[in-house]
């Protein structure tokens, strides 16, 4: 397999994000019991230090633990702009599996660069942009992944709102039974739904445990691996005082 191009800084600085902004602080240990092919992964040389730094906060290994990402499987990254995950994944499941990135076209300006570089180099990745009610999915994906971007769903711009009950039924239809749907967004105060997506880019975890439940899934795992208790959910998630380290949802769902 070639090794993954990463536009990670081209990504972020278009999102109005700077790397040393983005970063988390702290030193990451990788559990001891991590599946070999999730370290190294997480240990390859193709990521860059800038990801790397961001590991404390958001704990990939762990992540992909709970998303049983193994080699040889297919995968769908929504949000994949960035490549923080891309750049793991393409390695976790090695030259026998595949990562399918898709993006929504609204990203395109600071990722459909990035997005077709990776799909260039890797012979086991695709890039796609459509609209998340338009995306026909492979079948038999074994796992989908949606990390920080649930909340961006819903848009000021009507055309760049996606139909979430729409988007997870396509996403059931494609998973093979037993498939693994991880969510990871930032938490909103409880009972706020979908208030803060446009503003704090925050969503109540609850809201979204309802509209995946509703397209059949079953809640296998509401994990507290990037709690913190002491976000108090109301400032925005670039705010310099909480950046990085957001009280965030990890939700992992299961086709039956």
């Amino acid at each position: 397999m070639r090794p993954v191009t990463s536009l990670a800084t081209i990504a972020m600085c278009a999102l109005g994000l700077s790397q040393a902004g983005a970063q988390d602080s702290g030193d990451y240990m990788i559990p001891a019991d991590t599946p070999a092919n999730i370290r190294g992964a997480v240990e390859s040389d193709t990521r860059t230090d800038d990801q790397r730094a961001r590991d404390a906060g958001r704990k990939p290994a762990e992540v992909m633990t709970l998303a049983g990402i193994d080699e040889g499987d297919t995968v769908v990254e929504l949000a994949a702009f960035g490549h923080y995950y891309t750049t793991m994944l393409v390695e976790a499941v090695g030259s026998d599996g595949h990562v399918h990135m898709v993006d929504m076209p609204w990203t395109g300006p600071f990722g459909g660069e990035s997005g077709m570089a990776v799909d260039a180099a890797n012979d086991n990745a695709t890039y796609h942009q459509v609209h998340y009610n338009e995306m026909e999915l492979p079948s038999d994906v074994d796992t989908v992944m949606c990390v920080l971007f649930y909340h961006d769903l819903h848009r000021d711009n009507e055309a760049d709102t996606v139909d979430t009950a729409d988007m997870n039924a396509r996403i059931f239809a494609a998973l093979s039974s037993g498939g693994t749907y991880l969510i990871v967004d930032h938490n909103a105060e409880d009972g706020s739904g979908w208030r803060d997506g446009t503003t704090l880019h925050r969503i109540d975890p609850a809201t979204i445990r309802e509209e995946v439940e509703a397209a059949g899934f079953e809640l296998v795992e509401d994990s507290d691996l990037l709690a913190n208790p002491d976000d108090d959910r109301t400032l925005g998630m670039r705010d310099p005082a909480i950046r990085g380290n957001t009280d965030r949802a990890v939700l992992v769902f299961r086709k039956p």
